[in-house]
């Protein structure tokens, strides 16, 4: 028996009708993002966002201070400072775990949780970190240690801890017999929870908690391009963070850690999804000024002055419009092809695109793509009173 009571290995934990509501929403979004064709580059596209986020977000909770911008250069094969070495590590470290969790359950190998395994996910976390890196990477503390005010079990009960705990995560949750949304969603989160209460390892564990969060969520079917959304959420609320942390561990009770978890994991969710509808707006547009330039009477015989007009279009912003002195300034390629060209010319593609109705002018010599379009391509729905 463990010294710690609110280490149970038990469902300390209310779901309230807020909670349940939300589950149903996440389990609906992942639905919609399971059954969503994705073009392939923008789908790894994606997926390199994804990790990116999830690696940047994860060590950053740990005082790793690497931007985003330097991840994609460690992405790209790129070096760092030396000064910046140790944190490239970390992060590194925690991209090829990424990428090794996401290989295994392609390839079908969604293995029980068991002490072998998380410690083969620390291993990950403490790769070539050195004597910076408080613990051996894949062995269990042999030291007593406090973190913060928080004095976790003594070392000696570890072994007997984390058995307890894989197996209670087998019996509970069984994941061989089949589980619903929720259950693999409160499992990945208690199971966070349970890692950081027991910190059987002398450094690493939040990252190793979160590895494993992602598994959890990975093996039941989350999508790999929304896999970075509750380290993100837990990187960007991180007082909350620490706070329901903390109280569960006082209190022994998870109902509003989870109740948190759940509410970043949905609007993370609700991201993605946005994200996914753009694109898909995006290759809608493309196609719809495809297909007009290849269907309707065009002013112009000619295929050169066609394809320089379906350019420009092409290459106007969803978001605003843009005034005419810009309209040609908006991809390096249209540059170099306006600049040999009249402003009567210019004046005279954009006549063409409004008599096609693909832009409408805004303001004083501005223009946009027509959104009309866009909305008449969307499903209907009754107006708001």
């Amino acid at each position: 028996m463990s010294s710690h009571s609110h280490i149970s290995f038990k469902p300390t934990w209310t779901i309230g009708a807020d909670t349940i509501h939300a589950l149903g929403q996440c389990e609906a979004f992942i639905y919609t993002l399971s059954e969503t064709p994705i073009f392939p580059n923008y789908r790894r596209k994606l997926l390199n966002v994804s990790l990116v986020k999830g690696a940047q977000s994860t060590t950053a909770i740990e005082g790793n201070t690497l931007s985003e911008e330097e991840i994609n250069q460690l992405v790209e094969g790129k070096e760092l400072p030396p000064s910046k070495e140790y944190q490239a590590q970390e992060v590194k470290n925690i991209l090829e775990a990424f990428n090794s969790i996401l290989a295994r359950v392609v390839n079908g190998d969604s293995q029980l949780l068991s002490p072998e395994f998380i410690k083969d996910l620390h291993t990950k976390v403490g790769k070539n970190l050195g004597t910076i890196f408080r613990a051996i990477p894949g062995q269990f503390r042999k030291e007593n240690v406090f973190v913060g005010h928080y004095k976790p079990p003594d070392h000696q009960e570890i072994d007997s801890l984390m058995k307890n705990f894989c197996t209670w995560m087998k019996e509970y949750f069984h994941f061989e017999r089949g589980q619903s949304f929720p259950e693999v969603v409160i499992q990945s989160i208690v199971s966070h929870v349970y890692i950081a209460w027991i910190h059987p390892f002398g450094d690493g564990n939040g990252r190793t908690a979160r590895l494993l969060e992602f598994y959890i969520l990975l093996r039941a079917g989350n999508p790999d391009f929304a896999s970075h959304i509750l380290s993100n959420f837990y990187n960007e609320t991180r007082p909350e963070y620490y706070a329901h942390l903390d109280k569960s561990t006082k209190t022994g009770d998870l109902s509003e850690f989870i109740a948190y978890a759940v509410k970043g994991y949905l609007d993370g969710l609700k991201k993605v999804v946005a994200t996914i509808n753009k694109s898909q707006v995006e290759v809608f547009w493309r196609g719809y000024i495809h297909d007009t330039f290849n269907n309707e009477t065009l002013t112009a015989k000619n295929e050169t002055v066609n394809k320089r007009r379906r350019n420009l279009v092409l290459s106007m912003p969803y978001d605003r419009p843009v005034p005419k002195q810009e309209v040609t300034l908006l991809t390096r390629e249209l540059a170099l092809v306006y600049r040999e060209l009249s402003d009567k010319t210019v004046d005279r593609d954009l006549q063409e695109l409004l008599r096609l109705e693909l832009i409408t002018e805004v303001g004083s010599n501005e223009f946009r793509i027509n959104q009309n379009i866009l909305k008449k391509a969307l499903p209907k729905k009754a107006r708001k009173k």
